[in-house]
């Protein structure tokens, strides 16, 4: 078996310990830094089947402003942020937009929803 070893930043809380993680045949077979465990789910997830949260903004019809700032529910897969980032541009919405306020239902077929970050309210007469 091909044995590997990598190092890699944790991201999931402020402390960012350095991991030192041991790969055999593509499988994590130990991890080393981390002062959590937090950190060595966040080393298995990142070799094996690395996510991100996705933030954007989508266009409201009607809106105080033109945009309302966006992001994923939880964390999609890597290989689907392009398809979800083309499915949210496509998207418009009509005012007022309510804070956590589902967007997309399942982008991009992850079963992971596009949320509204804030509130937005209609623009009144002479605004927008």
């Amino acid at each position: 078996m091909i044995e590997e070893e990598r190092e890699l930043t944790c991201i999931v809380c402020p402390v960012g310990c350095r991991l030192r993680v041991k790969l055999e045949g593509g499988q994590v077979t130990s991890v080393e830094g981390n002062s959590c465990k937090r950190g060595a789910q966040y080393a298995l997830d990142e070799l094996c089947a690395p996510k991100r949260t996705v933030t954007s903004t989508v266009r409201v019809r009607g809106g105080f402003l033109p945009l309302v700032p966006v992001r994923t529910s939880s964390p999609i897969p890597k290989e689907k942020i392009m398809e979800a980032l083309r499915q949210i541009a496509s998207t418009r919405v009509d005012a007022p937009v309510a804070i956590h306020q589902v967007i997309v239902e399942s982008v991009a077929g992850t079963g992971v929803s596009i949320i509204a970050s804030r509130s937005m309210p209609r623009a009144e007469a002479g605004q927008s």
